[in-house]
């Protein structure tokens, strides 16, 4: 009953001056609608970025042959590694804690569709690949496993491969001539966002059977080997396990990171990951420091007000108020200035960060901490600046603020 009544007289108070109360609402809400516009785009750029990166594949680690560093087993150093498919097939057997492997090797091979040809570079790969790196057909299919163990001459699209090749005409099921051997387009895949990858973009490229990429190349060994631990935390371990299984097989020290130079996307994910939550902590700081001006406003409406209303201060002490009383009234009045502009302020907030994504190519993702972390920051605003004016308030003395005409 008591706090409710003190409520009241600090609603009753507000409104008595109420231009002067909007305005400085108006302060706070310009600072809560800065703050939850910054962590808005903020989460957008971040999630962008990381989706992005992860179009990369599900915690992929791609490990080619480099040159030796160190000398090792009567080796010298400076020595050319060079992959054999007996090394996929140790880390497949050997690495338990290696979930899929994959041999890849690439190429630009003539696709020729009627009278055109165009030099598409084009993948060999096998089954497990299209999982780890997210390859998927948006049109047909993506190739099937018995697809591989047969050699069938099947070819599936970056989605820019196939319009290069059918200038936009439809391209599942139709035939291409690859090096003079016929091969069906089985898939297209989707427009991929994709800002992080290796030999040229996956919209770009085309994928076929492993073993069929090596009857068109002459080739039996591959160039690189695309692998994936069985989860992220292990990503370190099984990058070691693959490197020590290479370096038994081809005589060299496996921490020698030059023979078997990788890109592990575990470590370039948790690298994104710090970045985003440093972006979104320093845009943070930014809107709360716009914030703390609307703050001062409600230090200065405060100071204000104790000054006009020294008389009623007076009386209410006189009457029996106690110090704590006259403390927490002016704190309420200046809390819910805040508040309520801070409400104000994410509404406008939350609308304008929608209002921008629908006309723009802008990026935004409002959270529900965002939105009550702006809430709880436009509070805490109120009772900072407030708590000065509140102890000015209740330190007078009553006889000195009877006598305040």
């Amino acid at each position: 009953m008591y706090l409710t009544e003190l409520v009241q007289q600090s609603w009753t108070a507000l409104r008595r001056n109420r231009m002067r109360s909007l305005l400085t609402m108006l302060g706070i809400s310009w600072g809560v609608v800065s703050l939850v516009l910054l962590l808005a785009f903020g989460e957008g750029l971040g999630g962008g970025i990381l989706a992005a990166e992860g179009s990369m594949g599900n915690n992929v680690i791609v490990i080619w042959p480099g040159q030796t560093s160190m000398q090792a087993g009567g080796q010298r150093a400076g020595r050319k590694i060079r992959y054999e498919y007996e090394d996929v097939a140790a880390i497949r057997d050997e690495v338990p804690i290696i979930k899929a492997v994959s041999a890849e090797s690439v190429a630009d091979f003539g696709f020729k569709a009627g009278t055109r040809v165009v030099s598409i570079q084009t993948r060999g790969v096998e089954f497990p690949y299209a999982a780890m790196r997210r390859i998927a057909a948006g049109e047909g299919r993506n190739i099937e496993e018995s697809e591989f163990a047969s050699r069938k001459p099947v070819v599936l699209l970056g989605h820019h491969a196939a319009e290069r090749i059918f200038q936009g005409a439809p391209a599942v099921g139709q035939t291409v001539l690859v090096q003079g051997r016929s091969f069906e387009v089985v898939g297209v895949m989707d427009i991929k966002v994709q800002d992080s990858c290796y030999e040229g973009p996956d919209n770009e490229q085309a994928f076929i059977p492993y073993e069929l990429f090596n009857e068109l190349t002459n080739a039996k060994d591959p160039q690189m080997v695309v692998f994936q631990p069985i989860t992220a935390e292990l990503h370190k371990q099984a990058l070691m396990a693959a490197r020590n299984v290479v370096a038994r097989r081809h005589h060299f020290d496996p921490n020698d990171n030059k023979a078997t130079p990788e890109w592990d996307t575990v470590d370039t994910g948790q690298m994104l990951r710090a970045f985003t939550v440093g972006l979104d902590v320093l845009l943070g700081i930014i809107g709360a420091l716009t914030l703390g001006v609307g703050g001062v406003g409600v230090m200065n409406i405060m100071l204000v007000s104790v000054t006009e209303r020294t008389r009623e201060i007076g009386i209410r002490k006189a009457l029996g108020a106690r110090r704590n009383d006259i403390l927490l009234q002016f704190l309420i009045e200046s809390s819910t200035l805040a508040v309520i502009g801070g409400a104000i302020g994410v509404l406008l907030g939350v609308s304008a960060a929608k209002l921008v994504s629908v006309l723009s190519p802008l990026p935004s993702d409002v959270q529900l901490w965002s939105v009550i972390g702006g809430l709880l920051v436009a509070l805490s605003v109120g009772l900072f600046f407030g708590t000065y004016p509140a102890s000015k308030a209740a330190k007078l003395d009553p006889v000195e603020a009877l006598r305040s005409e």
